[in-house]
């Protein structure tokens, strides 16, 4: 446990946890500059406010000691969390001592805000000060960084002399996980709380109504659980869903309370809504009884506005209120179709009553009611954008979804807000446009893109900028059904949300901050988290078209990943690459038959991704993975799902138009084809459109199901549909009742020249059912 005091060792030690570079404290460099080149130099995540880096280093090892103020329930509980996340991301046990110890907690309420606090390192070990609660956490889990700087697990760690002065840029710093769509064991949240906080995200949003599900327990209407809990699966009868009772919500609340997180529950009201009038159909508008949704997207069904209606929720209310004792208290209020209240007489007449010219002011009503019964209760009302249509009542804060307007409006009106905006912090978008990605909203959101979001409008004025609380990603769940898809799509993202919300504004620089989250990542990993590695993966691009890899015999490929981190190695023998294989520096030119396989390795010689492989033999280059296809003209892919909304294997998943069954493959080379193999999937998946039910491209079938039409120069010059396309190929399709979900056609087709562009395009309707194309192989012409 000695210390060392020289500078030379001190920088040799540094050199641990630190980036390559000179040492932050050289002799002429000024205050300002020294804090600005430490805090890139730290591999911490999120970037600190300040810091000094000083001389000399302390090293911690198995059986140091942890000092906290007696009496002190909050330092107490941020050294246990310390304690907790060492052992698991260095294995080095460190212990609570009466005596001697290296890390002291020690309370000092010269330091401002709850969530501030001063970390110094000297030769006599670590010493963590703050005034309150939260900041001793967040100087916790910063000393667990600087305790985990590598993949040494369980040796000392040298930490170099420093000061850290930090706080945070945002009090809001969010991350919502959607238990309704599908459900999520209560250890999985507790899972993902405890990595929030490393990072030092302090909001946990939970949305736990929709329309597919009630997961709340009322114990005064229990059929919200008995019934609206469950629904009965598309995709092979099953039935699924679940709930979470008081007792374990309480205690989700301390734990998230025990690291830093609030929790904030939502009941979405007062559309989204069909579980809840399914378990109490008079609670609904026209009384009927619908089944739990097993359709994504927009339901009709409302709550009834009615006295009952808003009784029925404040009753509900008051249970939500005593389990959980945020301040926030969210209602929703997003896509709420008014379709159901345009056609009730019993509403119309009770607007005529109190005054009210259109639903949308019937439900900026309702929400003011809501406000202000949760505003008798020392609560407040958040609501997304929605809320703003006829008015916000003067209760309500907003959390802005469509975009940045939302906030924009809200805070220059002076609410406050919090920005969410769809599609860059929506964390159910895919991260790559590779073929292994998971389910999700097709709109590619990188890690970069995260990076580079600022959460404070510019449109806002300045003298209200106050009242933006902060930002929250949405990890939505139609089609993340099990924990480790789940885990896919936050993370590694929320690092990138974390240092936008935490650290202070400008300075950004994207490499610096990724690799300074490479640590945590691995950090992340040992906590047993599935992290993705889409920012990491080898991504592999033909030059020029397939057909010219094939006239001339030869495929030019070049390799990257989205951050450039680490050094790509690839083999072309077969073999797996590892740290030894040859390094990628040019693009890689072959006669076509070899297959690239490629990773990125760090400076170590560890891998940062998974391998990933190319094949370029002819056979490869003439056939189209589903990945590999883009939008017809009339429509765009909008969403990647798997065959039942429901599947809990990780594959597989198909790229699909929501709105128009077709997609297309650009530039085949037909001259060199005979004939097609499609390899087709049907999805067992429904949607509710709502008033965007016109948006589905209608096509005429002529046979009993509908057909799979198979057309080339389906592109015009500028990219609409082109007017004359010829068809290559009609496959009829057959009855989905008796039918598997995946079939193969197969037909001749006739020569043509050169490349042209083919679309596959499905002319069944889409009633509870899509197809999509898994794969399509070109047959290769005779010599």
């Amino acid at each position: 446990m000695g210390a060392i005091g020289n500078r030379a060792c001190a920088a040799a030690i540094a050199a641990i946890l630190l980036l390559p570079g000179a040492p932050a404290s050289a002799t002429g460099v000024n205050q300002a500059e020294r804090t600005r080149s430490a805090q890139h130099l730290l591999r911490l995540t999120p970037m600190p406010r300040t810091v000094e880096m000083g001389e000399g280093a302390v090293t911690i090892g198995t059986g140091a000691g942890i000092a906290v103020p007696p009496q002190d329930r909050g330092a107490s509980d941020a050294a246990k969390l310390l304690i907790a996340h060492v052992r698991a991301e260095r294995g080095i046990a460190l212990k609570i001592a009466d005596g001697d110890a290296r890390i002291r907690f020690i309370r000092d309420a010269s330091i401002s805000g709850d969530e501030a606090y001063r970390l110094t390192v000297d030769r006599t070990g670590i010493a963590i000060r703050a005034a309150g609660d939260r900041g001793f956490i967040w100087g916790a889990m910063t000393a667990a960084q600087l305790l985990s700087p590598d993949s040494r697990f369980g040796k000392p760690v040298s930490v170099p002399a420093m000061v850290i002065g930090d706080s945070p840029r945002f009090v809001w710093r969010g991350l919502l996980i959607d238990v309704a769509r599908h459900f999520q064991p209560i250890d999985e949240v507790k899972k993902i709380v405890d990595q929030m906080a490393s990072v030092k995200l302090n909001t946990l949003h939970l949305h736990l109504t929709d329309d597919q599900g009630w997961r709340f327990e009322v114990k005064r209407y229990p059929e919200l659980t008995r019934i609206g809990a469950w629904r009965t699966s598309p995709g092979g009868g099953d039935r699924v869903g679940g709930f979470y009772t008081q007792d374990e919500l309480k205690d989700l609340v301390a734990y998230a309370a025990a690291r830093g997180i609030t929790i904030v529950p939502e009941i979405d009201l007062p559309g989204h809504a069909q579980a809840l009038v399914a378990a109490y159909p008079e609670m609904g508008v026209f009384g009927d009884r619908p089944e739990v949704s097993t359709a994504w997207g927009v339901n009709p069904y409302l709550i009834n506005p009615d006295a009952e209606g808003v009784r029925f929720v404040e009753n509900i209310l008051d249970e939500l209120m005593a389990v959980f004792p945020s301040t926030y208290i969210h209602l929703g209020g997003d896509e709420a179709v008014k379709d159901q209240w345009i056609r009730s007489p019993a509403v119309q007449a009770q607007m005529q009553k109190l005054g009210i010219k259109s639903e949308n002011e019937l439900q900026s009503w309702l929400i003011d009611r809501f406000g202000e019964y949760l505003a008798s209760k020392g609560r407040r009302l958040i609501g997304w954008d929605e809320i703003l249509e006829g008015g916000l009542p003067a209760s309500a804060s907003v959390m802005s979804w469509r975009g940045e307007d939302g906030a924009i409006q809200a805070a220059n009106a002076g609410h406050d807000v919090v920005l969410s905006p769809s599609p860059t912090l929506y964390f159910d978008g895919l991260q790559s446009d590779a073929g292994d990605e998971p389910p999700g909203r097709i709109k590619v959101k990188t890690l970069a893109d995260i990076y580079a979001y600022d959460p404070m409008p510019h449109e806002i004025d300045p003298a209200l900028r106050s009242h933006v609380l902060g930002a929250q990603a949405n990890a939505w769940s139609e089609y993340l059904v099990t924990p480790q898809q789940m885990e896919h799509k936050i993370f590694p993202r929320i690092g990138a949300l974390a240092e936008n919300v935490w650290s202070p504004a400008g300075n950004r620089d994207f490499a610096g901050f990724v690799d300074r989250l490479m640590p945590q990542i691995a950090r992340w990993k040992r906590g047993g988290i599935a992290v993705a590695d889409s920012a990491f993966a080898v991504r592999f691009a033909l030059a020029g078209s397939r057909g010219e890899a094939l006239r001339n015999n030869r495929a030019t490929v070049a390799l990257a990943s989205q951050t450039g981190q680490g050094t790509i190695r690839y083999t072309l023998d077969g073999s797996e690459p590892d740290a030894k294989s040859k390094s990628y520096r040019a693009p890689l030119t072959l006669k076509p038959g070899a297959t690239i396989r490629a990773a990125a390795f760090d400076a170590r010689g560890g891998a940062v991704s998974a391998v990933r492989s190319y094949d370029t033999s002819r056979s490869a280059l003439l056939r189209y993975g589903n990945s590999d296809l883009v939008a017809c003209p009339k429509g765009s892919f909008l969403l990647r799902v798997p065959l039942s909304p429901d599947a809990t294997a990780n594959g597989p998943a198909y790229n699909m138009d929501l709105f128009y069954q077709c997609s297309a493959a650009r530039a085949v080379p037909l001259d060199q084809a005979r004939g097609v193999e499609v390899t087709v999937a049907r999805m067992k998946i429904a949607f509710g459109l709502a008033h965007q039910f016109d948006d589905v491209v209608r096509q005429y079938d002529v046979t009993s199901h509908g057909e799979l039409v198979v057309e080339a120069k389906c592109f015009a010059p500028d990219g609409s549909a082109a007017s004359d396309p010829v068809v290559l190929a009609t496959f009829p399709l057959p009855d989905p009742e008796t039918a598997d979900n995946r079939m193969t056609f197969r037909a001749d087709i006739p020569q043509m020249k050169g490349d042209e562009d083919v679309c596959f395009r499905f002319t069944s309707q889409p009633h509870g059912q899509r197809y999509a194309v898994e794969s399509v192989s070109f047959v290769e012409r005779s010599k």
